[in-house]
């Protein structure tokens, strides 16, 4: 019998580019019960030293604001057919909770997040690397609407965040490591024919793994 191993797929671009309505219909697809997602959003690190105040003002849109060790760590462990226990964190207080998630493991391991691409050691884990591209003022007032709604900022908080560190480090990291990427869908989630492509290939990847377990 042959070892476990995922098929790892990374989505990736800017915030509010439409990562998530990609990932939902790769979900539609494939089926949730084949997939599983590990969002790089969970792995922000833990500063319970700081105030709430010194906290807020930190740049969460560098990568070294994330854990990028720890997810890679937990990531390997899944594509080998381990369970593991993930990180949450809490966006309104800027801190990890005191829960964990346990993962099991899938066919299908999708990673998001803006940052992915801009660690080479977390790329040569995927098998393959989606960008998904948006116009930024479409990107802008997802995120405004995004960080409102869900994760309990104010407007003039989101804008002020989006000029001093949201455009700068898009334009420093997010954009750059588009150049890494298998595949780019312009347009978002929007563009239904680039989306319903690589969906094809995601089914066929689990076709043919299915077949290879069938014949050992």
């Amino acid at each position: 019998m042959k070892s476990f191993h995922s098929y790892v797929l990374g989505v990736a671009g800017g915030s509010g580019s439409g990562k998530t309505t990609v990932i939902k219909k790769i979900l539609e697809k494939v089926g949730g019960e084949n997939a599983i997602i590990v969002q790089h959003d969970w792995y922000y690190k833990h500063n319970p030293n700081l105030s709430f105040s010194q906290r807020s003002q930190l740049n969460y849109d560098h990568p070294d604001a994330l854990e990028t060790s720890l997810m890679i760590s937990h990531l390997t462990d899944l594509i080998n057919g381990k369970e593991t226990m993930v990180p949450q964190y809490d966006f309104s207080n800027h801190l990890r909770t005191s829960e964990m998630q346990r993962i099991k493991p899938h066919e299908i391991i999708i990673v998001d997040g803006i940052l992915i691409f801009t660690d080479e050691e977390l790329r040569k884990l995927m098998d393959l690397k989606i960008f998904v591209d948006a116009d930024s003022d479409h990107r802008f007032i997802r995120r405004m609407e995004r960080d409102i709604k869900e994760r309990g900022r104010t407007r003039e908080s989101v804008v002020n965040q989006y000029l001093e560190t949201v455009k700068p480090m898009h334009d420093l990291f997010v954009e750059s490591s588009k150049r890494y990427a298998d595949i780019i869908i312009p347009h978002g989630g929007k563009n239904s024919v680039a989306i319903n492509l690589f969906i094809a290939k995601i089914e066929s990847v689990l076709a043919e793994k299915r077949g290879i377990r069938n014949e050992v």
